[in-house]
């Protein structure tokens, strides 16, 4: 049998993607053992989920650093000292140094509610709603160095509905986004999701063309 996939989780907010893995983990669907889930704030609600779950936790304070990069590269150091293999970020709202993750790429992803490329960056309903879209979405993406910029894994898609705001748009879509993330995780510990080179995506040993769709809970290639 193989070893769970060891991660660690970084998070600034309430968690609820962090929540969505640790249930995925409970219900016996998903193969990873959580070394570690740090936060650059003190009282993010995802370090309280984490220590009820019993996984070890870290805060850092960025002020108490001279530079971006100097803390990340502090906070790099103690996730390897972890053991993790992959770094999940779950709303971490912070951009990371490019040289600092560089020994990272391939082996960190990230969940955004938007379908990249479009709308990086924050208040991506507001810019939705703004633009008139009618389908929005979250995607999941290799973290390099370019702000939501890496290699796109899978998105979840939904449509907007006339009446959708800001608020109700975004609670739909984060259903959507606790069973993509876990999804994605789990391709990986399986050791079906893989980068290669600089911007290609391997699923089962096949570069992806588009991202995979999340359907009824299962990722699928683009038909």
């Amino acid at each position: 049998m193989t070893a769970p996939l060891r991660i660690a989780v970084l998070a600034s907010g309430r968690g609820s993607n962090l929540a969505a893995l640790l249930t995925a983990r409970e219900c016996g669907g998903l193969a990873i053992q959580p070394t570690l889930v740090a936060s650059d704030k003190a009282d993010a609600g995802a370090l309280r989920l984490a220590e009820a779950a019993g996984v070890p936790t870290l805060a850092l304070n960025p002020r108490s650093y001279p530079s971006r990069r100097d803390f990340d590269l502090d906070l790099f150091a103690r996730i390897a000292d972890s053991g993790a293999e992959l770094i999940v970020l779950a709303g971490y709202m912070r951009i990371l140094d490019g040289g600092a993750l560089q020994p990272w790429v391939g082996r960190m992803i990230n969940i955004h509610p938007s379908l990249l490329p479009k709308y990086r960056g924050l208040h991506t309903h507001r810019r939705a709603l703004e633009a008139g879209d009618a389908e929005h979405g979250a995607s999941v993406h290799y973290v390099t160095a370019e702000l939501d910029g890496g290699p796109v894994i899978a998105q979840a898609r939904i449509s907007v509905m006339p009446n959708d705001d800001e608020d109700t748009l975004a609670q739909r879509l984060l259903a959507h986004e606790h069973r993509l993330l876990p999804a994605v995780v789990g391709c990986i510990a399986e050791g079906r999701l893989g980068l290669a080179g600089a911007d290609t995506v391997l699923f089962d040993g096949a570069a992806l063309t588009a991202p995979l769709r999340l359907l009824e809970g299962q990722l699928h290639p683009h038909p």
